[in-house]
């Protein structure tokens, strides 16, 4: 028979319960010289209701007071029986699972949760040295081979691997949180790295900084494939590698968003007119496809090619058409009703930082073109199941509108497949806070790109579509959102509004580990959610390929490297173009 994974001597008995509640327990110490050698985050073992069970906690306060006791029998004081003062150290700690040594036919096991409160005066252990080796050991043993996601070792016991569960951790939603050097990039690089491995993954990477593009370098080992958002200087000769988002995919409460001003008194007669011509002319490209089984049950959202300047047209018409009265011609129906429509619509067809959507390319209009490019991001045709999309070029204001309608595009496609050729998707979405913003706080356009995530967030899971956030502004994310992570990789911290975030999202029992948030090294995080057993602070493996965070030696370059005159005259023609030199 296997021998008990926790086996412990006298020389390990910290004290006996002294105190319990719904989830914390508080020690009465014995032991002071083992005392010195706890620190927050301890793990303890207390002795449960059979041999073979021990409930563990993670320590969270230890304190030391002064009580007063009259001294024993035999001490000499001419005054009298004086009272003297006695340390009296305390153990407080968090209740977080149960290990037994035999559970039915299993050796060995722990699991989250207590199905028993501990009893008063048991005895109680610290857990270290190779009990706390092979107590580590324990945590990723409970996953099979095929799910298990090796994130890198516990800062309790480096000689162990820190486990997760891959598929826990992907199928309901996760987040990537600290603030900006805590080591973000390197962890999205290394999940990325270790999800390359398997045969199919399907990860699409929304890259707000181009940071990741070393990750799709054959030459360095890339194993992702990279795309980015066409940009000014694209319009006319596009590359293989960029993307656009015609207009023709947005559907109707996003195309209202850009350019309807809900304050107009004409905005109901607007929005009316521009519904019936978009259907009527989506519809006849269906005439044209020979598409009469997708006309019979099409909306005027469905993702159909159609001509924009066409529609201008049309609703030019509208404006300038006068009726026909009795004596003569009268102010028409729609007459001078649409003008500032138009003029708002005009002002983003001739603005070419919306080039990707209002100036695409011939193949970009066609009705085939939508089905190639769902199968460029959502195939591994090529070998490259991780893509990751560069938005670097794409401007501040512009974004929630080009990643809002991307994302609905993508989960629209996952929604639409039959259950059962669905794979599982994952849209991780780097600096979230630029795109996913808290709703009070959103515009317009940004409310109703966020609307597209948040539906993914509540019911992605159903369908394999799942987010990983990434953000160094928590406080700054949709709350909606992160409150459907149920997994977090959280990295250090320094705000306090951001650690209350991360405290908020946490079950009161485990709230108080958000304190070594600060205190943190570099690619240090604290792993906790259904994809890991034990809430634990783990350090991450560094990655194979290191993303270009772009971190730059301030002090050091200050003092060896010239300005580059001619990169700055180069810099200038860039910003005026709107288009980085290659």
């Amino acid at each position: 028979m296997t021998e008990a994974a926790l086996q412990f001597s006298d020389g390990d008995r910290i004290g006996r319960v002294a105190s319990v509640d719904t989830s914390r327990v508080a020690v009465n110490v014995t032991n002071s010289v083992l005392l010195t050698r706890i620190g927050i985050g301890q793990l303890i073992a207390i002795r449960g209701a059979t041999e073979r069970e021990y409930l563990i906690a993670m320590t969270e306060r230890v304190t030391r007071s002064m009580r007063e006791e009259l001294p024993t029998q035999g001490d000499d004081d001419e005054t009298g029986a004086l009272l003297g003062a006695v340390p009296t150290d305390i153990l407080q700690g968090i209740l977080i699972g149960t290990f037994r040594t035999v559970e039915g036919a299993k050796i060995n096991t722990f699991k989250r949760g207590a199905d028993s409160f501990p009893q008063i005066d048991r005895e109680c252990y610290v857990i270290e040295s190779l009990n706390l080796q092979r107590f580590m050991g324990i945590l990723g043993a409970g996953f099979s081979e095929d799910e298990r996601l090796k994130l890198g070792v516990f800062v309790a016991d480096r000689s162990a691997d820190a486990i997760a569960s891959g598929d826990r951790f992907f199928q309901r939603h996760a987040a990537i949180l600290g603030s900006t050097g805590s080591g973000k990039s390197w962890a999205v690089a290394l999940i990325l790295e270790r999800a390359a491995k398997l045969k199919y993954p399907n990860i699409i990477v929304f890259d707000m900084h181009g940071e990741y593009a070393p990750l799709a370098n054959k030459a360095a080992g890339g194993f992702a494939k990279r795309f980015r958002i066409a940009g000014p200087g694209d319009l006319e000769t596009p590359k293989d590698d960029v993307l656009f988002l015609p207009y023709w995919l947005l559907n109707r409460d996003e195309m209202l968003s850009m350019i309807l001003d809900r304050s107009d008194q004409n905005a109901p007669n607007q929005a009316s007119r521009f519904t019936l011509h978009v259907r009527h002319l989506k519809g006849r490209t269906l005439d044209k496809e020979g598409k009469a089984s997708v006309k019979k049950t099409f909306t005027v959202d469905s993702p159909i090619p159609y001509d924009v300047r066409e529609l201008f047209g049309l609703l030019d018409a509208d404006n300038s058409t006068k009726g026909m009265g009795k004596t003569g011609p009268i102010k028409g129906e729609w007459e001078d009703k649409l003008t500032r429509f138009l003029s708002r619509l005009q002002a983003k067809l001739d603005d070419r930082r919306y080039g990707f959507m209002f100036a695409p390319s011939d193949a970009a209009s066609s009705y085939g073109w939508l089905a190639q490019e769902a199968l460029k991001l959502l195939s591994a045709g090529d070998g490259f199941g991780i893509k990751i999309i560069d938005f670097s070029e794409v401007p501040a204001d512009v974004l929630p509108v080009v990643t809002g309608t991307l994302a609905r595009l993508l989960y629209d496609v996952q929604f639409w497949m039959g259950g059962e050729a669905r794979t599982p998707v994952t849209l991780l979405c780097d600096e979230a806070h630029l795109y996913l913003p808290v709703r009070d706080d959103a515009d317009a356009v940004q409310r109703q790109a966020l609307g597209s995530f948040e539906r993914i967030a509540k019911e992605g899971r159903k369908y394999g579509f799942s987010l990983l956030v990434v953000s160094q502004r928590p406080s700054d994310v949709s709350r909606t959102i992160l409150s459907q992570c149920n997994n977090f990789l959280a990295l250090r911290l320094t705000n306090e509004t951001d650690q209350g975030v991360i405290k908020r999202l946490m079950p009161d029992s485990l709230a108080g580990l958000t304190s070594i948030l600060p205190l943190l090294d570099v690619g240090e995080a604290l792993l906790l959610g259904d994809a890991v057993l034990l809430p634990t602070r783990i350090r991450l493996d560094v990655p194979k390929i290191r993303p270009d965070s772009a971190t730059r030696d301030f002090w050091t370059e200050w003092g060896s490297v010239r300005p580059d005159d001619a990169a700055i005259t180069a810099a200038v023609e860039c910003l005026r173009s709107q288009s980085r030199s290659e």
